[in-house]
């Protein structure tokens, strides 16, 4: 069994979404990330140096960590193309839009977590955010409906994830409907819903 050490609405709520739509056998474990402890009160950084979530135990003595590597690692395991092409072109393009929620949308979001950071430095970062935003919104209203066409995949789960950031932060999705639809479409998913439900996230 799979074991994914994650904390709700973190990223790895992404990675939680990939193993219920996998069909793969699993179990979570929450993780306190300001105190890097898990739920049993041991620490966190035992599982994961890094600190982060998600890790992903895929047996008894190997643990994967990294959004994307989860990701595709859950993907692959399935066996099944509903996540992640199995080959051809069409893996690749899920795969550079996951790189690109992960390495522009995930991490620029970084200093508006930060409580140090500056207004002027949280300002900034919203405009950086803005127009990467205008990117995805008018790729998603040549593609869609979901990044990659008709169906989610690990890429859009973890958009969706990325996406619902923006209620923290007082962004408002206004701007680029076609994103606020997007949010909305992916949230209604079937293993979507199932843990959000069991996480206690709202849509």
């Amino acid at each position: 069994m799979l074991i994914l050490y994650t904390t709700p609405g973190a990223c790895s709520t992404a990675t939680h979404i990939a193993l219920e739509a996998s069909g793969l056998d699993y179990s979570t474990v929450l993780v306190d990330l300001r105190a890097k402890r898990l739920e049993s009160g041991l620490d966190y950084l035992t599982v994961n140096p890094k600190g982060a979530v998600p890790a992903l135990r895929v047996d008894e003595d190997e643990v994967l960590t990294e959004n994307m590597t989860c990701l595709v690692y859950i993907a692959d395991k399935s066996g099944s193309a509903a996540l992640l092409p199995l080959s051809g072109l069409e893996r690749y393009r899920v795969l550079e839009w996951t790189n690109y929620v992960t390495t522009e949308l995930h991490k620029g979001f970084g200093p508006l977590f930060n409580p140090a950071a500056s207004d002027e430095l949280k300002d900034a970062t919203k405009a950086l955010i803005a127009k990467k935003f205008d990117y995805v919104e008018a790729a998603l209203g040549g593609a869609g409906p979901f990044l990659t066409g008709a169906h989610a995949r690990i890429c859009d789960y973890y958009l969706y994830v990325i996406l619902r950031w923006t209620d923290q932060f007082g962004i408002d999705l206004v701007r680029w409907p076609a994103l606020a639809e997007f949010r909305r479409r992916v949230a209604a998913e079937e293993p979507v819903a199932r843990v959000l439900e069991r996480t206690g996230l709202g849509a």
